[in-house]
């Protein structure tokens, strides 16, 4: 036994040469092993609940700057309490157990390829839509018969569905740019007898165009007379008849039926469940109206919300003018396990590229008679953005083409001016964020850097949308497109949160630790080769898994206690089975989760049995 408390006579910070810390681990390994075969019937005399969990080298990736890697990291009551090598944590034990060895610790051990990375987030997602998608998902559909073979299937897999034919479909993804240029028609929808007659709403990929049946149209007579809706258009034929397709807000016009409270229920499981397989521990809800936060505040106070949301309330007032964001309710670590944030606003600026509905400075390449969409008037969005900041809300603003981002850019600066705070670090107290910042120009690219608003991106938009860009940009204008790592270089805070998107892209985080550092499609290809498109704009491994982590932690003023693995934040982390940060960039994508842990406990996945040291 006097071999066991080796450790014991160890001052805190001494270091032993290799070969001495090898002997002594030698001694130490079989003391705890008499130890144990002592002390086996000993109950644990901790009683703390706490954990350690260890991998066989330096294989935990903390995202802190001041410990890069380390081995082992402790847990109690849901906080990182210790993170080092073996001995560090020995020690700690030893410090705080108040037991004279160490075989009642709970150490686990992670198998030698795995590794542990903070709690991944999501800095811009859909939660309740991704529940919605997977009614009837469109994704990949290579042509518009393909669509409808989809309607068809999803028709006869539901016999109540086939059975009434006034009951309405819904669904999403599918994305024009896979068969042609050229928007499908509502009388696609009814080439097939088992559609005709239907109300079918299909949302577009990007979510900012819908594609509707004839039965819809018939039920949304007569429309307006114009193409032009305010902040939208509906698309017509040559003979003034609409086609089926409503593009931004002239979406609103169509009549779907709200949602029922046990749809709610079903596409958040369907939705949290899914994050949680793939690792996310954390999620930024990028428009949540207020049905949707009701619906949230319920799960939380329950204690029925298993990963943490951070929700951007969207204005819920049909004259935008007479909104007032004082009235959104602030939610700070709401619900039993206080997972629930709410303490930003998110509007919208212009549609997409996809659907030329991106609001640009100069007409399409392709499509030299439009030049998208500003879905609010620069007057308009100058009003919203002044009195969300006055209310003392983050304020987070959807833009994606060179004249959207222009716009938000100059009401930042304007209203940084007027507070005295432009081009200083007590920007950090509001925090505004770009999101998608997709399309800006040189000038821009440098401008959201230096006033410190945050370009919040999704690196899988880049490699989805790389094959149609520069037909819609050109060749030069695309050279400001999706470019990752210039906006990282030109932040004075060194903050680029990464997102998906999701439901547009998919959950899977990986996809965009992927998409970021190789620029490259999943089968390994872009229009640029092997290398990658536009490969300058990779980010580094370490970067990006900044990115998913510390920097969308900070995007959500949670970086004091999230995103690093650090003493005293709370034990988020995964468990990854192999190592994405060394393996060949093709083998990311097959990554798989081992185990998601949150506040210090399971949710998806395990750690395996308890080791001992």
């Amino acid at each position: 036994m006097q071999d066991s408390n080796l450790n014991l006579n160890l001052k805190k910070d001494t270091v032993l040469p290799p070969k001495t810390r090898r002997l002594s681990r030698a001694r130490w390994l079989f003391g705890s092993f008499v130890g144990l075969l002592l002390f086996s019937c000993v109950p644990l005399r901790t009683g703390r609940g706490e954990y350690t969990v260890c991998s066989h080298s330096d294989s935990i990736y903390t995202v802190d700057e001041t410990r890069p890697r380390a081995q082992c990291i402790t847990v109690l009551e849901g906080r990182i309490t210790a993170i080092g090598d073996e001995a560090d944590i020995r020690r700690h034990w030893l410090r705080n157990s108040h037991i004279f060895d160490l075989t009642g610790a709970d150490v686990r051990f992670i198998k030698p390829n795995h590794i542990i990375v903070p709690g991944l987030a999501d800095a811009h997602a859909h939660v309740l839509q991704q529940g919605y998608k997977m009614q009837l998902q469109l994704d990949g559909a290579q042509s518009v018969q393909e669509v409808v073979d989809r309607i068809k299937a999803y028709i006869i897999a539901h016999p109540d569905v086939h059975a009434n034919t006034s009951r309405w479909i819904e669904g999403m993804g599918w994305d024009q740019t896979k068969w042609g240029e050229a928007f499908p028609t509502a009388a696609d929808l009814s080439s097939d007898p088992l559609l005709h007659g239907r109300p079918i709403v299909l949302l577009r990929v990007d979510v900012h165009a819908a594609w509707v049946s004839e039965r819809v149209l018939e039920l949304m007579d007569p429309l307006p007379p114009d193409s032009k809706v305010e902040g939208g258009s509906i698309i017509r034929d040559a003979s003034g008849k609409p086609t089926g397709i409503f593009v931004d807000n002239a979406m609103t016009l169509i009549p779907r039926p709200p949602w029922s409270p046990e749809q709610y229920v079903d596409f958040f499981d369907t939705a949290v469940a899914e994050a949680l397989r793939y690792g996310l521990t954390s999620i930024h809800d990028a428009a949540t109206d207020p049905d949707a936060v009701a619906f949230f505040k319920g799960v939380a106070a329950a204690g029925k919300l298993p990963i943490r949301l951070y929700l951007m309330a969207v204005p819920f007032s049909e004259n935008f003018t007479d909104w007032e964001p004082s009235r959104v309710e602030r939610l700070t670590n709401y619900g039993v396990h206080g997972r629930l944030n709410l303490r930003s606003v998110k509007l919208f600026t212009d549609g997409a590229l996809g659907s030329w509905g991106a609001a640009l400075i100069s007409p399409y390449t392709d499509k030299p008679d439009t030049r998208g969409i500003m879905r609010n008037s620069p007057d308009i969005m100058g009003q919203l953005m002044r009195s969300t900041w006055k209310a003392e809300m983050q304020v987070n603003v959807h833009c994606i083409g060179d004249r959207a981002n222009e716009v938000v850019l100059d009401i930042f600066e304007d209203i940084m001016a007027n507070e005295a705070l432009q081009g200083r670090p007590e920007i950090s107290a509001f925090r505004p964020r770009i999101e998608h910042s997709q399309i800006l120009q040189p000038a821009d690219l440098e401008r959201i850097g230096r006033l410190g608003v945050i370009a919040s991106v999704q690196p899988t938009h880049a490699t989805s949308d790389m094959w149609y860009a520069e037909t819609r940009l050109g060749s030069e204008r695309i050279k400001g497109a999706y470019a990752y790592r210039t906006l990282l270089e030109a932040s004075w805070s060194k903050i680029l949160p990464l997102g998906s998107d999701f439901p547009v892209e998919g959950v899977n985080p990986m996809l965009g630790f992927y998409a970021a550092v190789s620029r490259l499609s999943v089968d390994g290809r872009s229009p640029h080769g092997g290398g990658g498109w536009f490969p300058a704009e990779k980010l580094t491994r370490a970067q990006a898994l900044k990115g998913m982590t510390l920097d969308a932690a900070y995007a959500s003023f949670m970086e004091n206690d999230l995103g690093s693995l650090t003493v005293g934040k709370r034990a988020d982390f995964v468990v990854l089975d192999r190592n994405i940060m060394e393996v060949e960039p093709a083998e990311i994508l097959q990554t798989k989760v081992a185990a998601t842990v949150i506040d210090g406990k399971v949710a998806y996945g395990t750690l395996g049995g308890k080791s001992w040291w």
